[in-house]
Order: C-alpha cells, then sequence, then structure tokens
C-alpha cells in the first residue's frame, strides 16, 4: 500500500456492495453469451478484483463489505476474513435506500462503490478521498449514464430517492440534485462497469493489454 493511499484514506470508510455469488442472480445480462455458472465466474472475479483495489488503498480496518442475497454465503465469509475487513448484511428497500442506510451508518465521511468497475484502481479512490477534503459528494459517473462511485459528509436522503436505478440519467439526476441541495460536487473520473458481453470483451483486452 502506498503511503500517500493510506494516509489519504485513514480517516474515511469503503464501503463496497455486492450480491452473493448465487448462479442465475449475478451478471444476468451476461446471459446467454454465458451460462449462469460462468456469469457467477465473472461476478466472483470482479468482486475478488474490487476488494484487492480497496485494500490497497485504504486499511482493512476501514473498509467493509455490504452483501446482498445471502449476506452469509460462505465465499463472502472467506474473502472477508482473507482481507480482514468487515461483513454487513444489506438493509431492506430499493437501491437508493440501501445505499443511503449504509452510508448514514458510518461515524464520519465514506465512500461507497459496487464491484462491477474493473478499471478502478487504488489511485483513483486515493483522488476522491482527497476530493472531499474540498467537496461535500464525491462521484465517479459511468459510461452508461450511472456511477461506481458515490459517497460524502453525511448525505441527505434526498440523493437517493425517486431516482431512475438502472436507467442512464441517474448520474445526471444525482448531480441536479446535489446543486438543488447546495453540495459541492467533485468528479474525479469517469469510469465503465462490466454488465454486458460487449464490456466482457472489453476487459480481457484490457487485461491482455497489461
Amino acid at each position: 500500500m502506498s503511503a500517500d493511499a493510506m494516509s489519504s484514506g485513514a480517516e474515511v470508510t469503503l464501503l463496497v456492495c455486492a450480491k452473493a455469488p448465487i448462479p442465475g442472480k449475478v451478471k444476468t445480462r451476461l446471459m446467454p453469451a454465458l451460462d449462469a455458472e460462468q456469469a457467477r465466474d465473472v461476478h466472483v472475479a470482479l468482486l475478488e478484483r474490487t476488494l484487492e483495489v480497496a485494500c490497497q488503498a485504504f486499511p482493512a480496518a476501514r473498509v467493509q463489505l455490504w452483501a446482498g442475497l445471502a449476506p452469509r454465503h460462505p465465499l463472502l465469509e472467506a474473502l472477508a476474513a482473507r482481507h480482514g475487513i468487515a461483513l454487513h448484511a444489506q438493509p431492506s428497500g430499493d437501491l437508493g435506500q440501501r445505499m443511503h442506510t449504509a452510508l448514514s451508518a458510518q461515524r464520519g465521511p465514506a465512500l461507497l462503490i459496487g464491484s462491477d468497475c474493473p478499471v478502478l484502481t487504488s489511485a483513483l479512490l486515493a483522488r476522491c478521498v482527497r476530493a472531499l477534503n474540498a467537496h461535500d459528494l464525491v462521484m465517479l459517473p459511468a459510461e452508461d449514464g450511472g456511477y461506481a462511485l458515490i459517497g460524502g459528509h453525511r448525505l441527505p436522503a434526498r440523493l437517493f430517492t425517486d431516482m431512475a436505478w438502472g436507467g442512464s440519467e441517474v448520474a445526471a439526476q444525482t448531480h441536479a440534485r446535489a446543486r438543488e441541495l447546495g453540495l459541492r460536487v467533485a468528479c474525479p473520473g469517469t469510469v465503465w462497469d462490466l454488465d454486458t458481453p460487449r464490456d466482457l470483451e472489453r476487459w480481457r483486452m484490457l487485461d491482455a493489454a497489461t
């Protein structure tokens, strides 16, 4: 872990939200190009990579895995134990409610990510943490119109309600809502998520080039 990443992440908590790796319940947009087991394997590979990046950028005590579907799935428990991070069950509610509840459970500033972004790096996470020094809200917009990271200082529930989750305007809607609330917003970068067979090929090409 670099000294810069460790110092920048020392007071901020990183929340990783992910579903339990249940075939037929994860990465369903990769099917039928992949079968359910293969799609599950992609999900696991992305989650493992995300946790490795998270623990490069933050002390383990500041990383939490928030799990959906089956929070005590053996693989999730094994990953949490391997990295020495806390494992929590996602709360009930829609996506916005789940994210806001997880963020609000923290005592200080927090960032929340999913496990679907193969271009997320420890350096980019460190940039997001530093942005919190001068901003109330940090986001990493995704190319599909959503976002791969959101966080800040005690964010209001209004940022997470009445949103068209899964649509192409979520990041823009959230940014507009933040301006209405008078929040200072930083977007240190734009990323992409792995959702479709085309994204999977893009990831394979990225891996081949590194």
